[in-house]
């Protein structure tokens, strides 16, 4: 069904949530926006991107400069940081049919690779990296140029709902994941065109 499908990374294919949760507070100190709980990092699993960082208090001229920041202290921690079970295998079944591969993140590419490690990292042909927090849709169109794919013959996967959004406004199929970052209710409201609730159940549905 699809030639090209296109993952996010951080919380996709990069079990990176628990990290960024200790990140947050001292993000909050260097950045003059608000310190929260355990309980309230919970709480906003439930908001759009948006509504996290408006309930943060995060101005969006801080982003680009929060975004190089985390970057770097990924770059220093990428050791700690790995992939979710089933995440390799997953890329490996879907190259091994013949679909190409894409991340597109708002990550390094250094970071990308590192975590993914070489073999699973060779996999994936096309990269797109540093995108700004909503500018994923124009990384979308890109790719899908570079991979010479129809729009209808790609999927974006990812766990958070401008990752639905990015798909949407690039006039691509999306796929929300269960096991991300955004909880369920708020990825559905976003109407993905697939809900996947296991790495696994990826390969399973779009071979089938």
């Amino acid at each position: 069904m699809y030639k090209l499908v296109i993952f996010d990374f951080d919380g996709t294919l990069a079990d990176s949530a628990r990290w960024l949760a200790r990140e947050i507070n001292p993000l909050a100190a260097r950045f003059g926006f608000r310190r929260v709980t355990e309980a309230e990092i919970e709480v906003l699993r439930g908001r759009d991107t948006r509504g996290v960082l408006d309930a943060l208090g995060v101005a969006q001229w801080k982003l680009p400069f929060i975004a190089r920041h985390l970057r770097r202290r990924m770059t220093e921690d990428a050791e700690t940081i790995q992939l979710f079970p089933g995440a390799k295998a997953l890329l490996r079944r879907l190259a091994g049919q013949g679909v190409v591969l894409g991340v597109v993140s708002s990550n390094s590419a250094e970071n990308v690779r590192r975590v993914l490690g070489p073999e699973a990292a060779a996999l994936v042909e096309h990269y797109a990296c540093g995108a700004s927090l909503f500018g994923k849709a124009r990384q979308f169109r890109k790719l899908v140029r570079r991979a010479r794919v129809k729009p209808c013959e790609t999927l974006c996967i990812g766990d958070e709902t401008r990752d639905i959004e990015a798909a949407r406004a690039a006039g691509l199929a999306s796929g929300a994941v269960a096991w991300g970052y955004a909880c369920r209710e708020v990825l559905a409201e976003r109407a993905p065109t697939w809900f996947f609730e296991t790495p696994d159940e990826v390969a399973e549905r779009l071979a089938a």
